[in-house]
């Protein structure tokens, strides 16, 4: 579980999201930090146990920073209104498919994959769901994905046509045709700050595990 305290510092800089409230609340930022960072690392020993790619890593290999890269945004708030984390054998910058965490008052959720990859990287992808269409089915209409990502992959950012080298008739052309794989899981703040949050996670994690897996083999 994360404290309460780690959603009300978050909530409470939603609404005053600058440096000036930052400075005075120094000591509530260091102490939702601290919280989410522990949580982190038990998260990796629990994921380690069935995907031993990740067991060298440290919460700080994995966490982002809340401030914001405001340099080209119109948004200039500078701080980010979320704790996040991302598993990947590679660390938060790590190519790949990987797991995410995202603490957001109202907003938490996990996900899972890979999101918007370089070209070269979607296109071995793409392959291999094409080569092996059968096994990837498999994977997104097993009992425990479809009782825990519920919604199954994203597909907002999907391409309008087949990509090049695919005919619309392929049977796998709705996934060949995505830019991103990720599949997504939702917590309200009492699921967050439930005792059992991160039993229940590290359980999605494993039952995704056989994705992640299919996606990496297909970039070594």
């Amino acid at each position: 579980m994360l404290p309460i305290d780690t959603l009300k510092f978050l909530k409470s800089l939603q609404n005053n999201n600058n440096k000036n409230w930052m400075d005075e609340h120094r000591t509530e930022y260091e102490n939702a930090r601290n919280n989410f960072s522990e949580f982190v690392t038990k998260l990796i020993k629990g994921v380690s146990k069935f995907d031993t790619s990740i067991s060298a890593l440290l919460a700080k290999d994995c966490t982002f920073r809340i401030n914001r890269d405001i340099r080209f945004a119109k948004d200039k708030r500078p701080y980010k209104n979320n704790f996040a984390a991302y598993l990947n054998k590679g660390g938060k910058k790590g190519e790949g498919a990987g797991y995410y965490i995202h603490i957001e008052p109202g907003k938490s959720f996990i996900a899972a994959g890979i999101w918007m990859p370089e070209p070269a990287t979607i296109a071995k992808i793409r392959q291999e769901i094409d080569y092996n269409f059968k096994e990837w089915n498999q994977i997104l209409n097993s009992a425990g994905f479809k009782k825990r990502f519920t919604n199954g992959l994203d597909n907002n950012d999907s391409l309008s046509r087949p990509p090049k080298g695919y005919t619309a008739d392929n049977p796998a052309v709705e996934f060949l045709k995505m830019k991103s794989f990720i599949a997504r899981q939702t917590f309200t703040d009492k699921e967050v700050t439930d005792k059992n949050f991160l039993e229940i996670i590290s359980k999605s994690f494993e039952t995704i595990k056989i994705m992640i897996h299919f996606i990496n083999r297909s970039l070594d």
